[in-house]
């Protein structure tokens, strides 16, 4: 049971004290004033249990009766926990509480409260009566208060720790039932082939057979949720889906099973459910409790499905915002409301309907039935949340109207397909007929909050998010719009379902109408979504932009459970755009708004609750850049007049290249498989490698020799983490025969992370994408003349570069890595070409009047300048948006003779000498060499190397030399470190055996090296 961590000299109990002795000097006594004081202390506690507060809040007790309470103790799963109740010093308080008790309040875990005294009732009777001027009965009243559970919480809480695990057990057992079942039961085989089929024509034709079991499973765990919580009987006669979808379970149970028989090892979860759920009397607060039920169903079940789909619930103030929102545009710019006929609204990812249901409380009621009826629409894919939306809607207008009618708006259907898909059948006829209905209709409102998911992390986990390749579809129209005019090189985050989103409802709402979407906020300034801002301002006339921030991969300060909106890692956006067809503006107008960087999530909705909608927000219009940057504060106007280190175009030139510093460069090598590809020790890497080759052949001869052809890729081949990493690419190559063969030569060095070296397997079919490096280290002996410079510059991390003559990993410096090499070759190893382009050399012997200057000095003048504080700090903005741009600037040979020097040091950093650190030796344990993880101390003088060893006198100045978020020394921390993969087993150890002081030895030369750089970049000339 969770306990309250309280004590009587703990902060909170302390300001308790300190503001009731303030209002006492004061003279305050009255009820109103001095409540206050234990309203801190009460939320307080709650931060222990994420509960919140609710104060003044209106609690129903029956179907005509309401009580109003001082404050109501709300759970994270909606749950109430507990009623308080504050009374003032002169009030008589066991009177009052007979009172309240007369009134009809509950005595299931009630306490009372004035600045002397607490009463505390639990299950029917009085528990405490104590005097709380003496801080520890203040404390044991509220720990009593805050530990109490009820028998039916106290189960469900016990239930839900562990439904994840249970219910996953169980869906594996349903999984083995439903094979066996497909393999005896014929009348079952018959109903799921024709439900597959189903599914392959109306929902996705890729669509596996397990993505059906799975189907088959959300349904049969969760219908007697419906029935049972809900009171809804008839919920799977009535509802188009459940009806097909009791064929299947019907067949399948008809031989030998019963449901209930079946799912009996989950029953006392049922149960736990039911009884917690029979404490809430609202059917709204029902509804709530059922969405952390959903949340925790996904995440026990169907990961997979959480993770494509961003399973996550919308605040309530979100929704009502963008709703309330909605409506005020349409008064105001097209005269027109919610509750207006013709006004068509879509919710195209609907979820549990929460949108949908706030739409239907701003409709008037005389208007809603119509509305209803003909002119609210919405789609979802995912067989749980349909059937909670469609719950969900029916009720809504039940309790506005008085009498249930069936919500005919609501389509099972993939919404990005639907438009593609005219001709097909969606299910069922009936659902066939929604979908068709809703793609006549003319839709005015597309409102909602779409998935966001860029890509699957590890393509062994079969979970790609889903591709639109019907000609027109929105994967075309992503691709001719906001990619064809993105100048970004990576462009793979345009594949997120959030982007889709954008385009798909800009698309739909022909044209004019109203697109409100609540989404990931990076399109707002990633480069990467350059392509897409200037789409947005072509397609809308106005676009509102309120930024709730929360993105705790830019600022590690941040705490997604406690800053974001969503609690996700991504930030989110609350995005209103307007599209008009008459008097279409020359230009569109764009308007952002930011809540504090800092605001916790509560104080986000604080403050969506008071502003309402997008009338009170105090919106500033902004200007757009040539390139389509919208945020453009911070930005350097005279850095668009430097030469750039390179760009597409002439990256891509046939002849002579120019206006450039580099003709050609790249990204670091994606093997996709890093763990597998890399290694610190070459035997390992090969033993892993020559592991994976053996299962790859065997699986592309499996492949050959398979018997049912139209068996999908992605359902046929192994995934045994322990033997082998897929790729896109790799079943690519599986499916047109390729065979691999090992090859010991393949292995090269490489540097992982900065001053990490490692070793690579450098082969085409084991590295998704090796970028222009077959051409940069095509042999081992390149190393030894060849040098790049690799920049890092996105907005997650201040920007950094660092030379190598190694192969570098894509996320080299801790994000996606371009690289500038001096010499590029052919494959072979010949033909070496020098890569700064002759316009280059031309224009800086022409600029510094110098004929004497050499390609040379070019690249090291340009690696000093990259470390200047000066250039870092002033273009911070414009690096985080665009690949460095080199000026000219007074003291050529100064930053040339420097950047030369950090060159010297930074690639042959393992040559340096080492500085002279004090070795504290634990006498009681052997001497040791080894390194299992390293730590700093506190103060970061002392680093604490194994139990044997303690290397202390780390000068602070080694720590001023940062490649991103982290010095130099910190990356060697974090990199050399003994790991092991828990996918794959797959053991990356640094240690040397034949070198056992190489770590050590590593530690000193690194420091140096920080030092020297430091001075260095130091000294560096003016930036003049």
């Amino acid at each position: 049971m969770a306990t309250l961590n309280l004590k009587p000299t703990h902060k909170p109990v302390e300001l308790y004290y300190q503001t009731l002795n303030n209002f006492i000097k004061l003279g305050a006594k009255n009820e109103g004033a001095v409540k206050v004081a234990f309203a801190d202390l009460l939320s307080a506690c709650c931060q222990q249990f994420k509960w919140t507060l609710v104060q003044e809040n209106s609690l129903k007790l029956t179907e005509k009766k309401r009580i109003q309470v001082d404050g109501l103790l709300v759970r994270e799963d909606t749950l109430k926990h507990g009623i308080w109740e504050a009374k003032d010093t002169d009030d008589d308080l066991p009177k009052e509480v007979q009172k309240k008790f007369a009134k009809g309040y509950p005595k299931d875990n009630i306490i009372f409260q004035s600045p002397k005294r607490v009463i505390i009732w639990q299950g029917g009777k009085q528990v405490y009566d104590g005097d709380i001027t003496k801080r520890e009965v203040l404390v044991e009243s509220l720990k009593l208060f805050f530990e109490y559970r009820p028998p039916q919480i106290e189960n469900w809480e016990k239930a839900a720790a562990e439904f994840g695990d249970r219910v996953r057990s169980l869906g594996k057992k349903l999984v083995e039932l439903i094979k066996d079942q497909r393999k005896t039961n014929k009348k079952f085989i018959d109903a799921f082939d024709g439900f597959s089929n189903l599914c392959r024509h109306s929902i996705n034709p890729n669509i596996s057979d397990a993505a059906v079991e799975e189907m088959l499973i959300q349904h049969l765990l969760t219908e007697r949720i419906f029935r049972q919580i809900f009171n809804n009987p008839d919920f799977t006669n009535r509802n188009i889906i459940a009806v097909e979808i009791e064929k299947v379970i019907n067949a399948l149970t008809s031989k030998s099973f019963s449901r209930a028989h079946f799912l009996q090892d989950v029953d006392y979860f049922y149960r736990a459910l039911e009884e917690a759920a029979a404490t809430i009397k609202d059917y709204s607060d029902k509804q709530h409790f059922l969405n952390t039920v959903y949340e925790k169903f996904f995440q026990g079940f169907a990961i997979k499905v959480a993770d494509t789909h961003g399973i996550v619930y919308t605040p309530q103030p979100i929704v009502d915002f963008m709703v309330k929102s909605v409506d005020e545009i349409l008064q105001k710019e097209f005269n027109q409301s919610l509750s207006d006929k013709g006004v068509h609204i879509l919710d195209p990812f609907v979820g549990t309907g929460n949108f949908l249901m706030r739409v239907m409380r701003e409709i008037r009621k005389t208007a809603l039935s119509y509305k209803y009826e003909h002119e609210l629409h919405c789609n979802e894919v995912m067989l749980l949340p349909y059937y909670i939306a469609s719950m969900n809607i029916e009720h809504e207008y039940l309790t506005a109207t008085g009498q249930y009618q069936p919500f005919e708006g609501i389509c099972l259907v993939d919404t990005f397909s639907d438009q593609e898909s005219l001709q097909l059948d969606f299910f069922t006829p009936e659902n066939t007929k929604r979908v068709q209905r809703q793609q006549s209709s003319p839709i005015f409102v597309v409102i909602g909050n779409p998935p966001y998911n860029t890509a699957q992390v590890n393509e062994n986990d079969n979970n790609k998010n889903q591709k639109y390749k019907q000609k027109g579809g929105v994967d075309q129209r992503v691709a001719e719009t906001y990619s064809k005019d993105s100048k970004a090189t990576l462009r793979n985050k345009l594949s997120d379902p959030y982007v889709k989103a954008f385009r798909w409802a800009a698309d739909r709402i022909k044209e004019e109408g109203i697109v409100a979407l609540v989404t990931n906020n990076s399109f707002i300034d990633n480069i990467a979504f350059d392509g897409m801002r200037q789409h947005l301002a072509q397609d809308f006339d106005a676009i509102y932009v309120l930024d709730l921030g929360g993105n705790v991969r830019t600022n590690p300060k941040l705490s997604g459970t406690t800053h974001n909106v969503f609690g996700i890692q991504v930030g989110v956006s609350i995005n209103l755009l307007i599209k008009k067809k008459e008097g279409k503006k020359s230009q569109c107008q764009i308007y952002y708004a930011a809540v504090g960087e800092f605001w916790r999530k509560e104080e986000k909705y604080a403050y969506l609750e008071k502003s309402q909608h997008w009338g009170e927000v105090d919106w500033q219009e902004i200007k757009p850049d040539k390139k389509n940057t919208w945020l453009t504060a911070g930005l350097q106007a005279d850095f668009e007049t430097f030469i750039p280190m390179g760009t597409k175009e002439t990256k891509a030139a046939k002849g002579e290249a120019r206006d450039a510093i580099f003709k050609l460069f790249s990204n670091g090598v994606n093997t996709s498989r890093d763990i597998w590809a890399y290694n610190f020790n070459d035997d390992e890497l090969a033993a892993n490698i020559q592991r994976m080759i053996a299962t790859y052949n065997e699986q592309v001869r499996k492949w050959q020799d398979r018997h049912d052809k139209s068996v999908n890729v992605d359902d046929f081949v192994t995934y045994d983490d322990t033997k082998i990493s897929w790729s896109r690419d790799l079943k690519k190559y599986l499916k047109r025969g390729v065979i691999v063969e090992y090859n010991q030569n393949y292995i090269r060095k490489s540097l992982y992370r900065p001053f990490t070296a490692s070793y690579l397997y450098f082969a085409a079919y084991l590295n998704d994408v090796r970028g222009k490096f077959p051409y940069i280290f095509p042999t081992p002996e390149t190393e030894k003349e060849n040098r790049v410079i690799c920049v890092v510059n996105e907005a997650q991390i201040p920007f950094s570069s660092q030379i190598t003559n190694y192969i570098p990993c894509l996320h080299y410096g801790g994000r996606q890595t371009q690289c500038f090499p001096f010499y590029t070759y052919d494959e072979d190893g010949t033909n070496r070409q020098e890569n700064i382009t002759d316009w280059a050399l031309d224009a800086f012997r022409q600029e510094y009047q110098n004929p004497a200057i050499s390609k040379w000095d070019i690249f090291y003048y340009t690696y000093a300048l990259l470390h200047h504080p000066t250039y870092r700090e002033k273009y911070a903005d414009n690096l985080k948006r665009e690949l460095p741009r080199i000026p000219y600037v007074s003291n050529f040979d100064g930053f040339a003779n420097a950047g030369k020097r950090l060159a010297e040091i930074h690639i042959n950093y393992e040559q340096q000498p080492e500085y002279r650190l004090n070795f504290i030796e634990n006498n009681e344990v052997p001497l040791n060499w080894r390194v299992e993880k390293m730590k700093l101390s506190k103060d970061k003088t002392q680093l604490i190397y194994n139990d044997f060893l303690t290397l202390a006198g780390i000068p602070p100045k080694t720590f001023e030399y940062r490649l991103g978020n982290r010095s130099a020394l910190d990356w060697i921390i974090d990199r050399y470190q003994v790991t092991i993969d828990k996918r794959s087993g797959i053991e990356n150890d640094p240690n040397r055996l034949d070198n056992e002081q190489y770590i050590v030895r590593l530690i000193g030369q690194v420091i140096t090296v920080s030092l020297e750089t430091v001075d260095i970049v130091n000294n560096l000339p003016p930036l003049e």
